[in-house]
């Protein structure tokens, strides 16, 4: 009687719990653990440097408008998208998985949002001494040198027409080049060539045309006196 009592008890008390709990997402773990399920939210990753760290090469005005305006606007307009249209994918990899079958709002801003950060991330303060160690290798490797890997990165960001990305990838082991247009990047489903991001350039206007005006080809030279090569590196797996 003892038993059957204590095990009556310890079930009621789970039920009461479960119950407690009614109206709050949960999900089953594979452990059988009870855990809350967010919905996917995307965030503004901090620049840790003054709106001035890139001088001369990006003016301090280009980069607070960068920052403050055009990012922002594609985090909040995201977010208000997910919501809006009760997107439930709980990652930004089966967000971007699934990129082609989103509306041009969520898939543009959710773009545009993630793009930024890895941009920003992307670039330090100071004069680069450029790639070193293993991202040096890889890239001689694949290229056949530094200036031969920026000579075709450049020319990728300068003809990618209109507004969009020049990206260094890693695809399973082999680096390449490749641009995107708009938002999109190389971890949408439908992308021309896939692969991990290892580097960044956004080419749409507003990156540049405070300083350089029409004269992308400038910025894309100076572009590569502030890319964080040690972070470049980190994103080599």
């Amino acid at each position: 009687m003892k038993t059957n009592s204590r095990r009556n008890f310890i079930q009621n008390s789970l039920k009461a719990s479960i119950g407690i709990a009614i109206g709050t997402p949960l999900i089953l773990n594979v452990t059988g653990a009870l855990a809350s399920q967010a919905p996917l939210k995307f965030s503004q990753v901090p620049l840790g440097y003054p709106y001035n760290a890139f001088e001369p090469y990006i003016d301090a005005l280009t980069t607070e408008i960068h920052y403050t305006r055009h990012h922002t606007a594609y985090i909040k307009n995201v977010n208000d998208a997910i919501v809006a249209e009760k997107i439930t994918f709980g990652s930004v990899k089966d967000f971007f998985d699934n990129a082609s079958k989103l509306s041009a709002k969520a898939r543009n801003n959710g773009g545009g949002a993630w793009n930024h950060n890895f941009f920003f991330e992307s670039l330090k303060p100071g004069v680069s001494t450029g790639p070193q160690g293993k991202i040096k290798e890889a890239i001689d490797s694949a290229f056949g040198s530094t200036d031969k890997f920026k000579e075709q990165f450049s020319q990728a960001a300068a003809t990618r027409f209109g507004s969009g990305w020049a990206w260094l990838v890693n695809d399973k082991g082999t680096l390449k080049i490749t641009s995107t247009a708009n938002q999109d990047n190389p971890l949408f489903d439908n992308a021309e060539i896939k692969g991990t991001p290892l580097l960044a350039l956004d080419v749409w206007e507003h990156a540049y045309y405070l300083k350089y005006q029409n004269k992308r080809p400038d910025y894309i030279a100076s572009f590569w006196n502030i890319v964080n090569w040690d972070k470049v590196a980190s994103r080599l797996i």
